[in-house]
């Protein structure tokens, strides 16, 4: 389980000022500044830039994790993005159309590069690639084992479905598979999985809907486009009070059963197990993510 805690993480247009000033005041966990999609022309990439970092040098995300979204690295914009944004207050990259692990390897050592240029500590830059095409899709296990600097991969999904071919329904069958392997590869590799975004911003209850999805299947966060998504999904991805309360008792009785050198611990009639022990840590651990 990543030591960050990732539970929504919000793409923010990173040439407007004014999604950058209500994204400041959010509770978002993750500020993904965008250059790339929400940017479309040359010049407003540079603004965005620009802005970008008068924003992150005067403190304005200071409570936040902040993830530019960077171009690709067939867009001709990628080395500029990366040189002036590690800076102070930067943690890491949503790097964009990554469909193999070769992608994510080649942007990993453009930022060791410009860490060894700038007198950085290499490995300070993470690194969450966003699964937007079926070979990724397919491709998301080695894009996970790609570099230690990737610490979750993103699903998304309008890309995804454009590039199958597919329809785009509502009831998430034809995301089903793609949202499985994403997660799947994920939890292999220990990084975090994180669900696509909901573009229908204010419909909360399809939004549920989608959580739910999102949670049985293992994701651990998702991306939003609007700040009124986040109630919602740190709802569904924070440990309720009675998940913490059953954790710390699992714990406590596997303790115990260690202690006194018997096999098993039995809660609630069931028997606990190594896996129910380590999902129980890893709900404490969540909990303290979010109470720093």
């Amino acid at each position: 389980m990543t030591s960050f805690l990732m539970r929504s993480l919000m793409f923010v247009p990173g040439h407007n000022d004014k999604f950058l000033a209500s994204a400041a005041k959010s509770d978002a966990d993750v500020l993904l500044l965008d250059i790339e999609d929400s940017v479309q022309s040359i010049a407003s990439k540079q603004i965005a830039r620009d802005k970008i970092e008068e924003w992150i040098l005067k403190g304005a995300f200071n409570k936040h994790l902040v993830f530019p979204r960077v171009n690709d690295r067939e867009s001709g914009h990628l080395l500029k993005d990366v040189h002036q944004l590690t800076i102070d207050g930067v943690h890491g990259f949503m790097y964009p159309k990554s469909k193999k692990g070769g992608d994510v390897y080649f942007f990993a050592k453009l930022l060791e590069t410009i860490e060894y240029e700038k007198g950085i500590p290499v490995g300070t830059y993470k690194i969450i690639p966003i699964i937007e095409t079926a070979a990724a899709v397919l491709n998301a296990q080695e894009i996970c084992q790609a570099s230690e600097r990737v610490i979750a991969i993103a699903f998304g999904c309008e890309d995804f479905i454009t590039d199958l071919g597919g329809i785009h329904d509502s009831n998430g069958q034809s995301l089903f598979t793609a949202r499985a392997l994403i997660a799947m590869a994920a939890k292999a590799n220990k990084v975090a999985a994180i669900d696509t975004v909901h573009i229908k911003v204010h419909d909360l209850e399809d939004l549920e809907k989608n959580l739910i999805i999102a949670k049985n299947l293992g994701f651990e966060g998702m991306l939003v486009l609007h700040p009124n998504e986040i109630p919602l999904v740190h709802q569904y991805f924070t440990p309720s009070a009675e998940e913490v309360r059953e954790a710390e008792e699992m714990l406590r009785l596997a303790d115990e059963a260690q202690k006194k050198g018997k096999g098993v611990a039995i809660i609630n009639g069931k028997f606990i197990g190594p896996p129910m022990v380590q999902n129980a840590k890893n709900v404490l651990k969540k909990i303290s993510l979010i109470k720093k």
